[in-house]
């Protein structure tokens, strides 16, 4: 895996390292691919085996895990081990304005979107605590591609059906939008038609 894919992207003091050699916490990334909230269905071997692709980060609090709009440093997806982060967006040019979205934590998967099709990032992850992650490279996923074609084929199919479930949850939001947004046009309708009485 090459580090500064992982490096690139955050401003966060930290040095990848191969997290095979803190088997602890290469043992807790197995367990949390595993676990909701990224409830990978991945056997024990298969997430091992994925683990042993994966890199050691470490990010201070404040500091910014991936950056919205960012379409250099797309090359990784991040899978919380400790710590909680926020993730919030912001309209083009209102940088001051982030609405924050959720507050994830352990298990957690950030920038797998981004890892699959290099496409600039969707949201801004930032650290509200101290957080050590386990990332995942395009560079690791090819090698694991070519070194374990079955396993890397798994966890894609995986990550899929969790972009998959956002995105039909986003579907359901955007419906329940459009229905209070066509109740509110009615009620205004309403209210101009009797304002013209």
């Amino acid at each position: 895996m090459n580090p500064n894919d992982l490096a690139s992207g955050a401003d966060a003091a930290f040095h990848p390292r191969a997290i095979e050699r803190f088997p602890e916490l290469a043992h807790l990334a197995a367990d949390l691919l595993r676990k909701p909230p990224a409830l990978l269905g991945l056997s024990e071997t298969d997430a091992r085996q994925v683990v042993g692709f994966m890199q050691l980060l470490d990010y201070p609090k404040g500091a910014t895990l991936l950056r919205e709009y960012d379409s250099a440093a797309t090359g990784y997806m991040l899978l919380v081990l400790n710590g909680e982060v926020s993730v919030e967006t912001t309209a083009p040019g209102h940088v001051s304005e982030a609405v924050a979205i959720s507050a994830l934590g352990a298990g957690s998967l950030l920038g797998e979107m981004a890892l699959l099709d290099g496409e600039p990032r969707s949201t801004n992850c930032t650290a509200m605590s101290a957080v050590q992650c386990a990332g995942l490279s395009r560079q690791g996923l090819d090698q694991l591609l070519t070194q374990k074609p079955q396993v890397a084929a798994r966890l894609l199919a995986e990550v899929a059906s969790i972009i998959a479930n956002r995105l039909r949850a986003l579907s359901d939001q955007l419906r329940l939008y459009a229905q209070l947004t066509a109740s509110k046009q009615q009620e205004i309708d309403r209210l101009k038609a009797a304002a013209a009485r």
